[in-house]
């Protein structure tokens, strides 16, 4: 890991046409801002499949390997002569309230059908490479697709028992009948992955480094529990018997019930982590540097009986950590990962920490609540991603109006010898961990902007106006930004 800095920003979040950023041009203009402003990390969200019933967020997914049809490029479609361009209507008029996913899914699937049809008529070599290489998970998210959107829409769990259990004559009869259908699903994802690793390979020339952001627990109803039952804590009925979440913390008096089934670590163990294995192994793939999210997962979890109501009464239960690191060690020189390590922090997740050099997250909005908080920077080590804060914070400036002490105001002037308010706050922070010995430090594009709390991405244990902030028009990625970055990044090392 190099000593550098960068932003992060989704890629829902980036300017686009037609109602959220994808893989095209806004994507690449943004690319070239970060490396005009010297930063070398763009981190982002998950990737994967979105859904309205889950409000789209980007740790709520069908999959837990595929992209999300939401970020196909029709411009590169189009470039492919895939799209007649002729077809392609007017941008929509960015919208005041942010990302509008369900304009951009009534504008984008009827020119993914019209591009499916040309695509067929000659499909290109590496196609079936693709399909065959990605089959392990790409044929069991495409017939969970298809039965979702033809045959029966509710949780895999409350499917007729032959598509329930799997039985293979079932699904082999849904694959002749569904051709069609499952070869569009293979398209979309052929062309997501082909447009994402141009993105990346873009990014990479540049010298800027994707973070991509991996959850730890895939969701309830999703392909992959519904193709690995037996590595989670189900019943015969495919209901869980025990449920993910985390206890008590700063975001929640009642902890946060999360709902995901749990992994049962003995199968796991039993079948030397080939999911697991597997599934780093794509993320490695896709990204240059992966965030798992709720890392302390993997060392032990919070196990939260199914009947529950909320996540206050659940136990820590423990994971085969050193056996698992060590398999993956021996596949792997360095583990390109970084652990999110936020919440509550045990002795034992910070001796897997320090034994695997694993770098952690320090987040400066939680640094002034006590004197000489371990976030605090003169308390960092090197090997460690600096934030101002992250995508479950509130932007600097709404921290500072709206969330901060007195006490906490106090020490953050104490702390950088100067008078901090909310004109400055989001300048400050930054300069904090860009001046910090972090290997690397990050900032939410909000606080590059000086935005306040009506530009918060998410505040977790709700729903429903999450999710949706955008880089509209009137947000400029300017010369006068690109350049504040760019004398930070400069004076501190990190250019």
């Amino acid at each position: 890991m190099e000593r550098g800095s960068g932003i992060l920003l989704h890629i829902t979040s980036l300017p686009a046409a037609y109602g959220l950023g994808d893989f095209g041009s806004g994507a690449y203009h943004f690319a070239d801002y970060l490396a005009r402003a010297g930063q070398k990390y763009w981190q982002i969200l998950p990737l994967n499949p979105t859904s309205a019933g889950d409000f789209h967020s980007p740790y709520s997914s069908s999959s837990a390997f595929a992209l999300n049809p939401l970020f196909i490029s029709i411009e590169e479609l189009a470039d492919r002569q895939l799209v007649n361009p002729a077809n392609i209507p007017p941008p929509i008029k960015p919208q005041e309230t942010g990302v509008d996913y369900q304009s951009a899914w009534d504008l984008k699937k009827n020119l993914i059908n019209e591009a499916m049809i040309n695509f067929s008529q000659q499909p290109p070599e590496d196609f079936n490479p693709f399909c065959q290489n990605y089959g392990w998970w790409l044929d069991d998210f495409c017939l969970f697709t298809i039965i979702k959107s033809n045959i029966c829409s509710r949780p895999w769990n409350q499917w007729p028992p032959e598509l329930k259990n799997r039985d293979p004559d079932s699904l082999n009869q849904i694959q002749k009948q569904y051709s069609s259908q499952i070869q569009k699903e293979k398209f979309i994802q052929y062309s997501l992955y082909r447009q994402w690793m141009d993105l990346k390979n873009y990014c990479n020339h540049k010298n800027i480094k994707i973070i991509g952001d991996m959850p730890i627990y895939p969701s309830m109803d999703s392909a992959e529990v519904w193709a690995n039952p037996h590595i989670f804590k189900l019943d015969n009925e495919g209901q869980p018997l025990a449920v993910s979440g985390v206890p008590p913390d700063y975001f929640c008096s009642q902890g946060q019930l999360w709902g995901n089934p749990v992994y049962n670590w003995d199968r796991i163990k039993a079948d030397r982590y080939s999911w697991w294995s597997n599934r780093l192994a794509h993320n490695f793939s896709l990204f240059d540097l992966t965030r798992i999210d709720h890392f302390r997962g993997l060392v032990a979890y919070w196990e939260i009986p199914a009947t529950e109501k909320d996540a206050i009464n659940g136990s820590w239960v423990k994971v085969p950590v050193y056996d698992f690191f060590d398999h993956l060690e021996s596949q792997y020189k360095q583990l390109p990962i970084i652990a999110e390590d936020l919440g509550y922090i045990t002795d034992d997740v910070r001796e897997v920490l320090n034994h695997y050099r694993l770098p952690t997250m320090k987040v400066l909005l939680f640094a002034f609540g006590q004197d000489d908080h371990a976030y605090m920077p003169h308390n960092y080590d090197c090997n460690c991603f600096a934030y101002t804060g992250t995508h479950d914070n509130n932007t600097a400036i709404g921290w500072y109006i709206n969330e901060a002490t007195a006490q906490q105001k106090e020490r953050l002037d104490q702390y950088t010898g100067k008078h901090i308010d909310k004109d400055n706050v989001h300048f400050e922070l930054i300069r904090l961990a860009m001046q910090s010995v972090a290997e690397a430090c990050i900032t939410p594009m909000q606080d590059v902007l000086g935005l306040d709390s009506s530009a918060r991405m998410n505040l977790p244990a709700t729903v429903g106006h999450n999710w949706k902030w955008a880089l509209c028009p009137q947000y400029r990625l300017d010369h006068t930004s690109a350049q504040r970055l760019t004398d930070f990044t400069r004076i501190y090392g990190r250019l």
